[in-house]
């Protein structure tokens, strides 16, 4: 029976890892140190903004996710229940995996289930945890492309290439975010 939640964890982990690359690792590393130039007044008036300004020059990665946390702000206003579920899978995603991972240690240590049940569980509660977050993603990525074409109506960098750049980095920031914080420790 462990072994074969052992096996039907990984599957999923592995999943979620392989796409935090595909989408977001390597999209961030091809795009996200280009250097771009955002117009500040343009960029205050993005939904979500908050009226906050953007310094004139910086990597996209850093445009991209403030692009990102004023879609969600923006997202939050527009539909605050969507965001809130998406908040509380990703409260879930980083609470359950150590706390199942402190009771399966303890179980295995008074001997109640054995070493490969104990990671087995630990595995299952974070593959559980990737899969919420990765199912919720959808929402955010809507709310993302609202902003980008919101950006690009507004003209807030003046280079098409910039805005593309940008626009992928916050996509990409997105799918980065998409697994459970244990997950991100296995890649860098």
């Amino acid at each position: 029976m462990w072994r074969l939640l052992l096996f039907l964890s990984i599957f999923p982990l592995v999943l979620a890892l392989a796409v935090r690359w595909w989408f977001g690792l390597r999209v961030l590393a091809r795009e996200g140190r280009r250097l771009c130039r955002a117009d500040g007044a343009r960029w205050a008036r993005l939904p979500g903004a908050n009226g906050g300004m953007v310094a004139g020059e910086e990597s996209a990665r850093e445009h991209g996710v403030r692009l990102r946390e004023a879609a969600l702000a923006a997202w939050r206003e527009r539909a605050p229940k969507a965001a809130a579920a998406r908040e509380g899978s990703k409260r879930f995603g980083m609470a359950v995996p150590p706390l199942t991972a402190m009771v399966a240690v303890f179980a295995v240590l008074v001997a109640k289930i054995p070493l490969t049940g104990g990671i087995a569980i630990i595995l299952a509660a974070t593959a559980l945890a990737a899969a919420l977050r990765l199912l919720g993603l959808g929402g955010e990525l809507r709310a993302v492309a609202a902003e980008v074409n919101a950006m690009r109506d507004l003209r807030v960098f003046p280079r098409l290439d910039d805005e593309e750049a940008v626009a992928a980095s916050a996509v990409a920031e997105a799918w980065n975010d998409a697994v459970p914080p244990v997950l991100r420790l296995l890649q860098p």
